[in-house]
């Protein structure tokens, strides 16, 4: 049996967790250790009112052979390592710091599809009253962990001007270990088994946190200071342009009313498509342009990712803690934290125009450069990521990943083979490919623009998708759909042509349109029954998941194997997804419900719920390529890592690492290693290409 400590810790701070914990714990209180040994009673050190710190509990966390468990461990090893506690105890803090040593309640919920949260958990697994989290314990953290409102006659609450709460934020306390203990009692472990890949993975993933990325202060800084003299500017402008009935263009619906008081027109919302699609219509008022625009600019989102930065930022200069392993459910990809590099917007601006943009910004010069603040900061924003003095980023990005992964779990060979030839030299980029099928013209002339549509052709289509996720993909990537309709409409095949105008009409009879012209609707759907003409077997796989998932809920077979590549099964309530790579996709609680629709329960995107989702073949066909893409990556990660390559950030299929300035640490070794295909994908056609700079950009 191995030895366990699980624990917890309560902290107090005048600054807030928002910081991120690598920040908080800088200047972190612990007032109590929660601790309890294998299956033995739980006890509370109260650091706050001098309980010392007990020797066998040291003792403990000194012994390599003992296993830490929390939940959320990032924060508590964080804490324990670089906060106060152990100050002038270099050996209990070396003890702490090393991610082997932890497990992780939060981190195992995560790998097989469940919620995080701890409270979430006892309610998932219907924990006893006695065992489950205490409910009440949200609010003593906020009455104890946080600094009183400035209404509040005290500073700060404590055991003596609260003795009653104290004595039940130190059961919360104690309860926070028991429920911990019971859901991993009850959580399945099969991706987190001792020794396992993903365990290994994951201590990876904390060593990454730990290390964090280094952060261009000053361009942040000036960024922002740039940014707020321009919002006060437009702010001023859409004041002037609306005499005085609107204080800022950010103001939503008093810029509603005030269009529709002022110009007679009536807009549903002012989002960036809806504005963008009204820029450009030719009877508008040009008064009501100016202001359009004027709310363009201020509305720019990304570029609060600035404050967010250096909310975050430590004092030595380097972000940490910005990715959840995990992270993304069902598929296990990581996520982003804080400052969330994932959902960076793409560049609008070319390379040379972005890195004359930093300088004017870092020189204070920038509304020299362009008229457009908003526009330069949000493309300068990749830019505040840079190398260390002596370093160089050495940034490689799977290409095309989740293509090529489709393609061989389908075994679509046609597919198959274009990559390799491509990779080899002797054929043609699949988006460039994609597009050049469509409208009829070579591969060779396709632009990088028009390479976009062909892009979105194959992530909209790939999955069973149809007009509206040619939609979705299309207003992501900037596409005008009707200008890309009359460029495609005379090449479309005649037969599917006929099937794309009776698809229209029945979607015009059921007000299924999407808002889109005869023409884009039609062209949309021909492309999409194209795609599938073109991709017989990937078809075929999203029937036999379908097919094969029904099969095993309602128990009509035990276990089915899909392509000799994919195993599906049924544990208990868990139906799951055996990868090549042997993990697995969890679908807790899957059934077939009422209206034959296969659903499961899991966390909605969306709602960030806890509920029944319905889910479809192309769908689970998703699940899996982004599941086995991730898996990919991830393979190569440890042998990146460990010969120098020191990861800092994973940015969807991109790993950006540091490295010495010299030249045999080069994106194209980088890239070599990235694109080695593991022992278990034998025949899934890879490439990765990347880039060497100083500071980090979208290549």
């Amino acid at each position: 049996m191995q030895s366990i400590l699980y624990l917890d810790t309560e902290t107090y701070n005048e600054q807030p967790i928002s910081k991120g914990v690598y920040a908080y714990a800088e200047t972190v209180e612990t007032m109590l250790f929660q601790y309890a040994f294998n299956d033995s009673p739980v006890y509370v050190v109260d650091l706050a009112n001098g309980d010392a710190f007990p020797q066998e509990v040291i003792n403990l966390l000194l012994n390599p052979k003992v296993i830490l468990f929390a939940q959320n461990s990032m924060f508590d090893r964080t804490v324990l390592a670089r906060g106060n506690l152990f100050k002038g105890r270099p050996d209990i803090v070396k003890a702490i710091s090393d991610p082997n040593r932890w497990r992780d309640s939060m981190v195992i919920a995560y790998a097989h599809s469940l919620k995080g949260g701890l409270g979430d958990l006892c309610e998932i697994f219907k924990l006893d009253n006695d065992q489950a989290k205490d409910k009440e314990g949200k609010a003593l953290v906020q009455l104890f962990c946080k600094p009183r409102p400035k209404t509040s006659k005290i500073r700060r609450a404590t055991r003596k001007t609260h003795p009653g709460d104290w004595d039940k934020f130190k059961h919360y306390a104690t309860q926070d270990i028991v429920s911990m203990r019971e859901v991993v009692k009850r959580m399945p472990n099969w991706n987190m088994q001792e020794g396992s890949t993903e365990l290994q993975l994951w201590h990876l993933d904390q060593r990454i946190n730990d290390r964090g990325v280094c952060i261009d202060v000053d361009l942040a800084e000036k960024a922002v200071e740039c940014i707020d003299v321009e919002q006060q500017r437009l702010a001023d402008e859409t004041h002037t342009m609306t005499d005085g009935e609107v204080q800022t263009a950010t103001q939503r619906d008093a810029m509603l009313k005030h269009i529709a008081g002022a110009y007679g027109i009536t807009l549903s919302d002012l989002t960036a498509a809806t504005i963008e699609r009204r820029l450009g219509d030719p009877d508008l008022p040009d008064g009501l342009k100016e202001l359009l625009a004027v709310r363009q600019q201020a509305s720019t989102t990304s570029t609060s990712k600035y404050k967010a930065l250096l909310n975050r930022v430590n004092s030595d200069g380097r972000l940490r803690g910005t990715l959840q392993f995990m992270g993304a459910p069902r598929t296990g990809r990581w996520a982003g934290r804080g400052f969330q590099p994932q959902n960076l917007t793409r560049p609008t601006l070319p390379q040379w125009q972005i890195d004359l943009g930093i300088e004017a910004i870092k020189s204070g010069n920038a509304d020299l450069l362009t008229d457009n603040i908003m526009k330069l900061t949000s493309n300068t924003l990749r830019g505040c990521i840079c190398a260390p003095e002596g370093k160089k980023l050495v940034v490689s990005d799977l290409s095309n990943i989740e293509g090529r992964v489709l393609a061989w779990l389908a075994g679509e060979s046609w597919k198959i083979k274009a990559f390799h030839d491509y990779d080899n030299g002797e054929g043609h980029d699949l988006y460039k490919l994609s597009y050049s099928k469509s409208f009829g013209v070579s591969p060779e002339s396709v632009t990088k623009d028009q390479r976009q549509i062909g892009k979105v052709q194959e992530l909209a289509l790939g999955y069973e998708g149809g007009v509206g996720a040619f939609i979705t993909f299309s207003t992501a990537y900037g596409i005008d759909l009707d200008a890309m309709a009359d460029a495609a409409l005379h090449n479309v095949d005649e037969d599917i042509l006929f099937s794309a105008k009776n698809a229209y009409e029945w979607a015009l009879k059921n007000k299924r349109t999407y808002g889109l012209s005869d023409k884009a609707y039609i062209v949309c759907d021909a492309f999409k029954r194209s795609w599938r003409q073109a991709h017989p077997n990937i078809v075929d796989l999203w029937k036999s998941l379908d097919c094969d998932m029904r099969s095993v809920i309602t128990g009509g077979a035990r276990t089915t194997n899909v392509n000799d590549k994919l195993v599906i099964d049924k544990v208990g309530a868990w139906l799951r997804i055996q990868l090549p790579s042997g993990r697995y996709l969890c679908y807790p609680g899957a059934r077939i419900d009422e209206n034959g629709k296969i659903s499961y329960m899991g966390l909605n995107t969306y709602s960030r719920k806890w509920e029944r989702i319905n889910t479809y073949g192309g769908k689970i066909a998703e699940n899996i390529t982004q599941a086995v893409a991730r898996d990919v990556m991830a393979w190569s990660m440890p042998c990146i890592d460990e010969i120098g390559f020191n990861i800092v950030l994973t940015v969807h299929d991109e790993i950006i690492t540091e490295a010495p300035d010299t030249p045999e640490y080069s994106h194209e070794y980088l890239s070599q290693m990235l694109s080695t295909p593991p022992q278990w994908a034998k025949g899934l056609p890879l490439a990765a290409a990347g880039f060497e700079a100083y500071r980090y950009k979208k290549d």
